[in-house]
């Protein structure tokens, strides 16, 4: 057995599937709202397997992946990288499609390439990789990327690369949103490391850019939902404001904000 038939035989689609639901009730106590830029959602064709790469900016991105998987590519099989290390603390991820890689000796580099080219074989996978490596601040610029996925998507044929975005600001409640957009998708293959580690960069930046420039409007509408969260503020205050609406015969609206959708 190879080590991407090891990692694909791991994984659990049932396991799957009750983490996935498990991350989507987890976040909606968490955040206001998980929101995806309108009109971002690639169209992917299902003869071909998929590299999407992101930022960095939270502990929240691979849970970000897996709400993003169950939600609008419930058909695709998820796979992606964690540090070794980590891996071993958290073994049941190996359930959901987690490897484990070392990232500070050349055989870790090594082992990536062999077993995600050994996974995209299957045009049914779809590959999810926080392409930063470490935490990093969604502003910061210029946008730096390990080279492990420019040597990856030269080496692998016709996938499909798409960049995603993800932000956790705060707009008008006590819990944030949690705001992600894809980019413009891109075929892998030709092209030098070099040239590739250009294009994936400037892919992500421009797509980061767009949308901070989303963000910063605070506007819903700009956004489709995904999940809705918790709203308020709570304990005494909101029960204040329950009150009011009460006395005054209107409907309690927890939101600080109206929802523009």
């Amino acid at each position: 057995m190879t080590p991407a038939e090891a990692v694909r035989a791991a994984r659990s689609p049932r396991i799957v599937r009750l983490f996935g639901l498990y991350m989507c009730r987890y976040a909606g106590r968490r955040f206001h709202g998980v929101r995806l830029a309108r009109g971002t959602l690639p169209s992917l064709p299902e003869d071909r397997p998929v590299i999407v790469y992101s930022n960095h900016p939270s502990w929240w991105d691979p849970a970000m992946f897996i709400m993003l998987a169950r939600l609008r590519f419930p058909d695709r099989d998820g796979y992606g990288p964690m540090e070794a290390s980590a891996l071993q603390q958290y073994g049941f991820m190996r359930r959901i499609g987690i490897f484990g890689i070392e990232t500070d000796n050349p055989r870790g580099a090594a082992a990536f390439l062999k077993i995600s080219g050994g996974l995209l074989e299957d045009p049914r996978t779809m590959l999810w990789i926080t392409a930063e490596g470490g935490f990093t601040d969604a502003r910061s610029r210029p946008v730096r990327l390990r080279p492990g996925l420019a040597h990856l998507v030269r080496r692998i044929p016709d996938a499909v690369i798409v960049p995603l975005a993800l932000e956790y600001p705060f707009w008008d409640e006590r819990t944030p949103e949690a705001l992600c957009r894809f980019g413009t998708p891109m075929v892998s293959g030709a092209g030098t490391v070099e040239e590739w580690q250009g294009r994936l960069e400037a892919a992500l930046t421009d797509t980061m850019d767009r949308l901070s420039a989303d963000s910063m409007t605070r506007d819903p509408a700009r956004f489709e939902p995904l999940l809705s969260g918790e709203a308020g503020v709570g304990g005494v205050y909101d029960l204040w404001r329950r009150a009011k609406a009460l006395v005054r015969g209107e409907r309690f609206q927890p939101q600080h904000g109206r929802e523009r959708t």
